[in-house]
């Protein structure tokens, strides 16, 4: 979303991958040099949020709060897309670090800046994470106000948002135990992403249809929706396939078909057991895998 002044300052979001954290912080490492001779500090800055943004995802909470302090260093009064920009950041940071009382008050701010300075596309990030970082009907709340300001804005990166507050809202449902409603969220969001979205974004709707008919108990429903994920190509050895085997692993116990369930926990398992979230959120979650792929 940055505006490079100079031709010779690529707009570097197109090089995110949220996959790899890593690598996009040495993408982003790489334009440093060039960005701090060309003078223009408001691109700096941005660059420098960014580069917060893949630090607080690899759990380097720490340098990511030290990089914020430099990029606002540089933010002067007239530099709206690079303050909210930060105060996004500086709120995903505590978010993510477990302190999301304190990130609501950075989320707001950024929400109030960002709809003031007219940058939709931001004002609909800021009431998404204002719908992460709060609870239950403030969540539902602020993931309501979000899909508003998603469908009204002029700005079609704006409307992109649309598939993720479905999304979300499902999840936040589903977290209050209102599984019918997260049900009818999540086909939402999957009709969504047929029309606006990749084969990957349209499979984890899928994946979540599929999590909910088992919460409800249409079993056979869920594991043939799982079993059909499975064969797709993008779930091969990565976090989607241990997700997928997850719940076919879940649907076989459910069916008493333990003996087959097994191999599939192993297997989620040996995929998920090294990610750094579930580490951090749901050690409980892994330890049950293990113990049911009996390793």
């Amino acid at each position: 979303m940055n505006n490079a002044a100079d031709q010779d300052l690529p707009a570097f979001d197109g090089f995110w991958n949220f996959e790899d954290p890593a690598g996009s912080e040495a993408k982003f490492r790489e334009l440093l040099p060039k960005a701090e001779e060309s003078g223009d500090r408001g691109y700096l800055a941005e660059l420098l949020t960014q580069i917060a943004r893949t630090q607080g995802l690899q759990q380097e909470f720490s340098d990511a709060l030290t990089t914020l302090d430099r990029a606002d260093a540089l933010i002067g009064p007239e530099m709206k897309t690079a303050r909210v920009r930060s105060l996004l950041e500086r709120g995903r940071v505590f978010n993510s670090s477990g302190k999301p009382e304190t990130s609501l008050s950075f989320f707001n701010d950024a929400l109030r800046l960002a709809q003031d300075a007219g940058l939709e596309f931001y004002a609909v990030d800021a009431a998404h994470m204002l719908g992460i970082a709060a609870k239950d009907n403030e969540s539902l709340k602020w993931n309501a106000e979000a899909i508003k300001l998603a469908e009204a804005a002029q700005d079609p990166k704006a409307r992109r948002w649309l598939g993720s507050l479905y999304n979300n809202t499902g999840w936040t449902y589903f977290d209050m135990g209102r599984y019918e409603e997260a049900l009818a969220t999540f086909q939402t969001a999957l009709e969504f992403r047929k029309k606006d979205g990749t084969i990957v974004q349209t499979g984890i709707a899928r994946w979540s249809i599929g999590k909910i008919l088992r919460h409800l108990g249409r079993v056979e429903e869920a594991l043939q929706i799982q079993l059909e994920l499975l064969d797709q190509p993008g779930r091969k050895g990565n976090d989607a396939e241990g997700y997928t085997r997850e719940e076919i692993g879940e649907c076989l116990l459910l069916l008493n078909r333990q003996a087959e369930a097994t191999p599939q926990f192993a297997r989620a398992w040996e995929l998920l057991h090294n990610d750094p979230w579930l580490r951090q959120d749901e050690p409980k979650r892994l330890e049950r895998l293990k113990r049911l792929g009996e390793l």
